[in-house]
């Protein structure tokens, strides 16, 4: 008898295996799609998933959004160009001005520019390599388990990239992030006076040209600061003249329930870095600050296609759905639900609640740390893989973050039943995993970080 045929989903993923470069494949399950709409993807096959991923905050407005798929559609059927390189378009201009009037200046009196570029760690390059340029400075500031690029400058400040043996940026110091759960003090009420004071003595060297931070450490293990955290960095960098950039890739333009999520610090930020939601699902980004930071040196920051009009018509469709509001409050509500949900699950005396060390997040940026129980808090990342595996075989998409994290950041237009159905695959998940019903073999082959 001859072997079964494998499925179309078995197909794809062996076509991906001979064709993909490994260096871009971060894979927890065997992920495939043909189709997505809202918060769903379609399997070959047709089975249908619930993606409470987003593709890592990608697809923030959802698959298929009519407004941007529109905007899309309509820039690539008349485009006037491809680049702003040595030539600029209306949607360009208009996507800046935008960006301007929606980021809050830290000094009005000052000019800003806007950087369009196509990823994070390309807006978050051109922002550190300005910083350094407009002080004088080589230093930048940075914490370990961030995350603000895959490649480059802002590689090299990534704490989660270095701590995998990437290489640090020569003139990088890393500090703690404060962790309330996990507090690299012992206490989590010293952890915030702990990292000023470490910050501060950093930045009285005089070497800092840039603090980077994230206001939440999403690749870190979705980590909420404690209140005064950012607020204190405001204020060391304004006393020893060096810039705040707040990378808003992952969270920013509603995810958190606030337009911006360094507004939940009561903050306003040299720089601003954004992302990933941006495009709509087409690659964009850009970082908003003084033009002292931006401006120069003239022409150093150039890749052909940046500022094209595809790209940038997404985006201010992007940036209509944010000035709606609709997103950002179902954001804030849609996460009050699921976060509630799941605390309720922690405290059930089901098989796999003792397992849930903590529950955290603002809006729809949550994270669910996963721990060895029965009374100890140690992570456990297996566990977590297992959990994540078996999410996916019952029909959602959560990948893990920092090995024990299930991150949880769907479409900021999720709807409240769906947000019931991701409660209730999340937890049987989580049960089973602890039950044993994956097995290591099965999550083998997914090495993920």
């Amino acid at each position: 008898m001859s072997a079964p045929a494998p499925s179309r989903l078995e197909h794809l993923m062996a076509r991906d295996a001979q064709a993909i470069a490994g260096v871009e494949r971060l894979r927890f399950f065997p992920l495939a799609a043909i189709a997505g709409r809202g918060e769903l993807l379609v399997e070959p096959g047709g089975r249908e998933l619930l993606d409470l991923s987003a593709s890592w905050t990608a697809a923030g407005f959802g698959y298929g959004n009519p407004a941007i798929a529109e905007a899309i559609a309509a820039a690539a059927a008349t485009a006037p160009g491809a680049s702003i390189l040595s030539g600029t378009h209306p949607d360009a201009v208009a996507l800046a001005e935008e960006l301007l009037e929606l980021v809050p200046a830290r000094a009005p009196e000052q000019p800003r520019r806007v950087y369009l570029g196509h990823a994070g760690t390309d807006a978050n390059d051109v922002a550190l390599r300005g910083c350094r340029h407009a002080t004088g400075r080589p230093g930048v500031l940075a914490f370990e388990h961030g995350y603000h690029g895959g490649f480059g400058a802002a590689q090299g400040v990534s704490g989660v990239h270095v701590a995998a043996g990437a290489s640090a940026d020569p003139d990088v110091v890393f500090l703690p992030y404060p962790d309330r759960f996990r507090p690299h003090t012992g206490d989590a009420a010293m952890v915030v006076d702990d990292v000023l004071e470490r910050a501060a003595a950093a930045l009285s060297r005089g070497r800092i040209a840039a603090v980077i931070v994230e206001p939440l450490q999403s690749d870190g293990g979705l980590i909420v600061p404690p209140d005064g955290f950012l607020a204190g960095l405001r204020a060391l960098c304004d006393e020893h003249g060096s810039y705040l950039i707040v990378d808003e890739v992952k969270v920013g333009l509603g995810r958190t329930g606030r337009t911006h999520a360094f507004e939940h610090a009561g903050i306003v930020p040299d720089v601003v870095t954004l992302g990933k939601a941006l495009g709509g699902g087409v690659p964009l980004s850009a970082a908003i600050g003084p033009a002292d930071v931006l401006d120069e040196p003239t022409a150093s920051a150039l890749m052909t296609t940046i500022g094209n009009p595809i790209s940038c018509a997404a985006g201010r469709a992007v940036l209509a759905l944010v000035r709606d509001g609709a997103a950002t409050r179902n954001a804030d509500e849609r996460g009050t639900q699921l976060r509630a949900l799941l605390a309720q699950y922690a405290a059930s005396g089901r098989p796999g609640a003792e397992r849930v060390g903590d529950v955290r997040g603002l809006g729809l940026s949550i994270g669910v740390e996963l721990v060895v129980g029965a009374g100890d808090d140690a992570p456990d990342a297996v566990l977590t893989a297992k959990a994540a595996y078996r999410a996916w075989e019952l029909g959602a998409v959560a990948f893990p973050v920092r090995g024990n994290v299930l991150e949880l950041t769907p479409a900021l237009t999720i709807s409240a039943e769906a947000i019931d159905r991701a409660a209730t695959i999340l937890t049987r998940a989580i049960d089973d995993a602890a039950a044993g019903a994956v097995s290591d073999e099965q999550i083998a082959a997914f090495q993920g970080w």
